[in-house]
């Protein structure tokens, strides 16, 4: 599977809530200041650079799939940060780290079972993963109407064979696969997390439904969108549901 690109500038305009959420899961990172930690997903580089704050004597390496958000990363971060562009499924380090920290992530990734695998080969004996994603139940009106929206002309063209790019795993299943994996110490839990998207449109162009958005030419997008709004509460309330991350390599 090809990874999503997205809109950068405007994911960067609107990424308020996410890296609020994403400050939350770094207070959970408990750090010397000395470590060298994988962000594992990094986006535009908002939670990186507060992680980086973290670690005054330490080193960040910055990864993610979309070639748009690792130049935003790039031109917001400072030099000394490893930003590279990567599919955490194929990422392959010099050096095992000392920590992962992933937000809003993993739920874009197919195969949890190779991911957890791949991140705990990243890992020191003794590292944590400190992460969060979307979790069982995560926007889930807003997926019904992408959903609903794409069954009908003139969009359902171009959503053949489809089933959507997300993985939206319970807490039951993840602390499996990542004992599979080897790690140990694990706790997995859900929160619900309500936001005012400001600007419902854009929002819901950018981040909720942009896999669907993705996927159609242009002149359809903002209609596609227009479509699926008119099935959603207004105003609209965004009910995140965020399953919580907590393991150790063993």
């Amino acid at each position: 599977m090809t990874p999503r690109d997205w809109e950068a500038t405007t994911y960067e305009r609107l990424s308020a809530p996410m890296t609020a959420m994403g400050t939350e899961v770094l207070d959970r990172l408990v750090l010397r200041g000395e470590e060298t930690v994988l962000d594992a997903g990094c986006g535009t580089g908002n939670v990186t650079r507060l992680l980086l704050e973290r670690l005054p004597r330490g080193h960040v390496i910055a990864v993610d799939a979309s070639p748009s958000m690792v130049e935003q990363a790039r031109e917001l971060l400072p030099p000394e940060v490893d930003v590279r562009q990567a599919d955490l499924l194929e990422l392959a380090l010099d050096e095992p780290v000392d920590a992962i920290l992933s937000t809003a992530t993993f739920h874009w990734v197919p195969d949890h079972e190779r991911l957890f695998a791949n991140l705990h080969a990243a890992l020191s004996p003794g590292g944590r993963l400190v992460a969060q994603c979307g979790g069982h139940g995560n926007v889930a009106e807003i997926k019904q109407a992408g959903i609903e929206v794409a069954r009908e002309a003139p969009y359902a063209q171009h959503f053949d064979g489809w089933s959507t790019d997300w993985t939206f795993a319970t807490p039951e299943e993840t602390e499996r696969r990542l004992r599979a994996a080897g790690f140990g110490d694990v706790w997995c839990w859900l929160t619900r997390v309500d936001v005012d998207p400001g600007d419902p449109e854009a929002y819901l162009r950018a981040i909720c439904l942009g896999s669907f958005v993705a996927r159609l030419p242009e002149e359809l997008r903002d209609p596609f969108v227009a479509a699926a709004l008119e099935r959603l509460p207004d105003p609209l309330q965004i009910h995140y549901v965020r399953l919580n991350i907590l393991a150790r390599r063993v």
